[in-house]
């Protein structure tokens, strides 16, 4: 990720620090335009310093040369804007910077703001995102170890299967001891780029954040404490508007669940955009009973990957294996009973926890030399506590 674009050069060091992430950030001119947007020059700078693990603010004010007292407050402020995370742990608070992808470019629509010109932004995101050459997408989807995964709606499993507490929305949700509910980033951004969803799917109150990374966003302002009990209510509400649950790639402890539409969210449309395994898909599989379809088009309207195809010759509809991610969203679409979920022939296995994924990210793409593998590894597990 070579730094041939000209222009807003302080933001070189901070570029190089976030691509040490699992997930860079290639850097061209709309990448800087949102960085300048989105971080001060000295925020810039501060960011640039941090190191892989967490660190205090008297660590990190001996890495920047910045008083401490004086750097305490600019910390403070990037917490509220999302562009740092802060660990209270008994006297002391550790800080982490957040990646750019999953991680501030969401935290900017996870509030209103009026403190950046959110118009722009969105529109710079959405271009940056889309880049042909060089490929954001390329960086996000590339590697074979995906960073989320789609979770399946239990209630639609063969009763001959059974789904394992990671593979369960639900479950997840339950087994967390803190939670929280926010706005969509995705169908904020959308809004302000003028558009709405197509799917009318609800922006306030509809993702799902867990443990630690859910109390810093409730203490930064970025969403409100839920009970269990209204959690699933929103897993419920999502269900009814045919939204696919999508989590951390992980088997230990999800931070997060969002309900994803197939016009908003950028996953989606990664998979649609030549990325069928972007996303890890669930240990299932929606198939189509081609004698009882009408070919009416309901499940294509509602299938979030556009992975449902119509057969008019034979007057049916077809799944495209390779696509389907197995959430069942789109059963209950179907009037005439003609959809069901069946096992696939191997049951993905997520890693185990954040560190593996990361580390597995990490080796795919070349990135990690075997000397520090296992120095990465310990610092990767503390990147997103929770």
């Amino acid at each position: 990720m070579g730094h041939l674009i000209s222009g807003k050069s302080h933001l070189v060091p901070l570029i190089d620090r976030l691509n040490r992430y699992p997930v860079g950030l290639v850097d061209n001119k709309k990448l800087r335009e949102i960085l300048a947007l989105l971080f001060s020059e000295e925020e810039a700078f501060i960011a640039s310093c941090f190191p892989l693990s967490e660190t205090t603010s008297e660590e990190l004010a001996a890495r920047t040369r910045i008083d401490v007292n004086e750097l305490q407050p600019k910390l403070e402020q990037m917490a509220d804007k999302g562009l740092v995370v802060d660990t209270p742990c008994e006297d002391t608070t550790y800080w982490m910077l957040m990646p750019g992808l999953i991680g501030f470019f969401e935290f900017t629509f996870m509030k209103r703001r009026t403190d950046i010109p959110m118009a722009e932004v969105a529109k710079l995101m959405r271009e940056y995102l889309h880049e042909v050459q060089p490929g954001q997408a390329e960086e996000f989807f590339g590697s074979a170890t995906q960073l989320t995964r789609a979770l399946v709606y239990e209630d639609k499993v063969p009763l001959s299967s059974k789904v394992t507490r990671w593979e369960d929305a639900r479950e997840i949700v339950q087994q967390a001891e803190f939670g929280a509910a926010g706005i969509c980033f995705c169908r904020h951004q959308k809004e302000h780029l003028g558009e709405t969803c197509v799917r009318d799917a609800p922006m306030e109150e509809i993702c799902i954040a867990l443990g630690k990374g859910a109390q810093f966003l409730v203490r930064r302002g970025f969403m409100e404490e839920k009970s269990t009990e209204e959690l699933l209510a929103i897993l419920d509400k999502a269900r009814s508007h045919n939204l696919t649950h999508i989590t951390d790639n992980i088997r230990e402890q999800p931070s997060f669940i969002c309900n994803c539409c197939s016009c908003c969210c950028e996953l989606m449309a990664g998979i649609q955009s030549g990325f069928p395994d972007g996303v890890a898909k669930t240990p299932f599989l929606a198939q189509v009973n081609e004698e009882a379809c009408t070919l009416c088009g309901k499940c294509i309207k509602v299938c979030n990957t556009a992975c449902i195809e119509p057969i008019k010759a034979e007057q049916t509809t077809r799944v495209d294996e390779k696509v389907c991610l197995g959430c069942g969203a789109c059963i209950n679409s179907c009037p005439e009973k003609a959809l069901q979920l069946v096992e696939r022939d191997k049951r993905p296995r997520p890693p185990l926890n954040k560190g593996l994924m990361f580390t597995r990210i990490l080796k795919e793409k070349g990135r990690l030399m075997p000397m520090v593998a296992s120095e990465v590894k310990k610092n990767l597990k503390k990147m997103v506590r929770g």
